[in-house]
């Protein structure tokens, strides 16, 4: 009988043995990868739910369509922050080329 070392060492050449051969990885996976996804989004418009209507007095179509706004939200929320921290940084960046510039100018 194998140890369990023996038995998770075969497991692994097994499994890069199996990538080895895939020609598609993303097709390979796109099953378990839109699963995922689908179960995240689930699970967020879920907790939505319960933020909106914590007593659950609304009608549930109501409630899923609040929910998905709320996601929405709060998805767009995220990308305005995004899109304002990689302005700024941008900025920041070329404050500082100017600062370099300056300063290798004033032989500094």
């Amino acid at each position: 009988m194998a140890t369990a070392t023996e038995r998770r060492l075969a497991a692994q050449i097994a499994a890069h043995e199996s990538w080895a051969h895939t020609p598609d990885r993303r097709a390979r996976t796109a099953a378990a990868t839109q699963a995922s996804a689908a179960a995240a989004r689930e699970r967020a418009l879920t907790r939505y739910e319960a933020q909106i209507d914590p007593h659950n007095e609304l009608d549930p179509a109501e409630r899923r369509r609040r929910a998905e706004n709320a996601r929405q939200a709060a998805s767009a929320r995220a990308t305005l922050k995004a899109t304002k921290a990689r302005r700024l940084g941008a900025e920041a960046e070329r404050l500082a080329t100017e600062a370099a510039t300056e300063t290798a100018a004033l032989g500094i």
